[in-house]
C-alpha cells in the first residue's frame, strides 16, 4: 500500500500579509520593551559617562591627557598613580601658580596614571601633567566606592524598608480580606466600596497632609516622624492595603465554605480556621501581594524624597535621584550602573517565584 500523501497548507495571499503584520508588530513590541534596558546597559558600560556621546554600544576606554593651561610648580601629588578620581570631586595635584597655590582636579571619571611632573618641579604652559584613563566597568567603580555617595547603604535601606512594608501589609490584608470574605457585618459592602473610593485618589494629593500628620507623631512617637525608615513605612502600609483587599478577598471567596464549616463543627476557632486551613490553600495570593507591596515600596521616589531628608536614611531611588538633579550628563554612567544593581533583587523575586505571580493573579478572578 503506499503511503498516504500529505497535504501542505497553502495560504491565501492574506494569510501571508497578515502573518507579516504579526510578526512585525511583535517584533516592535519586543524592541520597544527591551530598548530601555539596553540603553540604560549600554550607559553604564559607557566610559564617556554622557549623554551626548551615548550610543547603543559603548564606546571604548580612552586615556586623555592633562595638559597644564599655566606655567607653575607642583606641591604635592594628592593622588597617586593608580587612584580613581571623580570629575571636579577629587583633587589630582596641588601646584603653585603665580605664588598662588591652585588646585587641579579630575576633568572626568577615570584612574590617575603616568604623572610626569615630581614635587618641587617647575612646568611650562603646554606641558604634560599627568593621565587619566577609563575603563567599561568605572562607572560601576565609582558606584560602589564613592563615600560621599553610600549607595550599598541606600540600597540596604530600600531592601529593609520593601521587605517590612511587604511583610505587614501581607499580614495587615489577609486579615482584612477573610473579614470580608467570610463574615457578614453592617456595612461591610459600604466599607468595601469606600476602601476602592479612596484607593483611586493617589497619594500625591495628600502629600502635604501626610507631611504634617508624621511630623506630629513624630513629637510623640520619633521613630515614627519625618527623616526615619519607620515613618515612611507607616505611610506605605497605609497606601498599600486598598487595592490589595480586594485582590485577597476575590481570592478567599474561591475558596469553598465548606472548608470552614466542617472545621467549625469539629470544635475548630476561626482563628485556627484562618490559620492552619485557609492561609495555605490561598498562599498564592499572599505571595502576589507581598511581591507588588515588594516593588511598589522598592521603586517608589516621591514620597521617600519628601519625608527623608538625611543622606543615611535615604532609600535607592533617592540617591540615584542624585546622580542626575545637579548635572544629567556628568554622572548619567553612574546612574545607569546604579539603576541595573538596582533592579536585581525585584528581578531575582520575579524570577524565583514567577509560577506563583500567574497563579495568583488568575485563581483568584473564578469568583468575585
Amino acid at each position: 500500500m503506499s503511503s498516504p500523501v500529505r497535504k501542505r497548507k497553502r495560504y491565501s495571499l492574506g494569510q501571508n500579509v497578515q502573518l507579516a503584520l504579526q510578526v512585525i508588530i511583535l517584533v516592535a513590541a519586543v524592541v520597544f520593551a527591551l530598548f530601555p534596558i539596553v540603553w540604560v546597559a549600554s550607559a553604564a558600560l559607557n566610559p564617556a559617562q554622557s549623554m551626548v556621546t551615548q550610543s547603543i554600544i559603548p564606546l571604548l576606554p580612552e586615556v586623555r591627557v592633562v595638559y597644564a593651561k599655566q606655567p607653575g610648580t607642583l606641591l604635592q601629588i594628592a593622588a597617586p598613580n593608580g587612584t580613581r578620581v571623580e570629575r571636579s570631586a577629587e583633587l589630582v595635584l596641588l601646584v603653585e601658580v603665580d605664588g598662588k597655590e591652585k588646585e587641579l582636579r579630575a576633568i572626568k571619571n577615570g584612574y590617575v596614571e603616568n604623572i610626569r611632573v615630581s614635587v618641587g618641579e617647575s612646568y611650562a604652559e603646554g606641558d604634560a601633567l599627568y593621565d587619566i584613563s577609563s575603563s567599561y566597568f568605572i562607572n560601576f567603580d565609582t558606584l560602589l566606592n564613592t563615600p560621599r555617595k553610600p549607595f550599598l547603604r541606600w540600597m540596604f535601606n530600600s531592601c529593609v524598608i520593601a521587605s517590612l512594608s511587604a511583610i505587614i501589609i501581607v499580614l495587615i490584608t489577609a486579615f482584612s480580606a477573610y473579614s470580608f470574605s467570610r463574615f457578614r457585618f453592617y456595612g461591610r459592602r459600604s466599607l468595601l466600596v469606600l476602601i476602592l473610593l479612596v484607593q483611586v485618589f493617589p497619594n500625591l494629593l495628600a502629600l502635604v497632609a501626610i507631611y504634617l500628620m508624621l511630623q506630629q507623631i513624630g513629637n510623640h512617637i520619633p521613630f515614627l516622624g519625618l527623616n526615619t525608615a519607620g515613618g515612611l513605612m507607616l505611610v506605605y502600609i497605609g497606601g498599600g492595603m486598598g487595592i490589595n483587599i480586594w485582590l485577597m478577598k476575590g481570592f478567599f471567596d474561591s475558596v469553598p465554605r465548606d472548608i470552614d464549616e466542617s472545621a467549625l463543627v469539629d470544635g475548630a476557632s476561626h482563628w485556627q480556621v484562618y490559620w492552619y486551613l485557609i492561609l495555605p490553600l490561598v498562599r498564592p495570593v499572599l505571595i502576589v501581594v507581598g511581591i507588588l507591596s515588594f516593588v511598589g515600596t522598592y521603586n517608589e521616589f516621591v514620597l521617600a524624597r519628601v519625608m527623608l531628608r538625611d543622606k543615611d536614611t535615604w532609600t535607592l531611588m533617592v540617591g540615584l535621584w542624585q546622580y542626575i538633579s545637579a548635572n544629567f550628563a556628568q554622572d548619567w554612567g553612574v546612574f545607569g550602573a546604579g539603576a541595573i544593581i538596582g533592579a536585581l533583587p525585584s528581578l531575582a523575586i520575579y524570577l524565583m517565584l514567577q509560577d506563583q505571580i500567574v497563579g495568583g493573579l488568575t485563581q483568584g478572578a473564578v469568583k468575585g
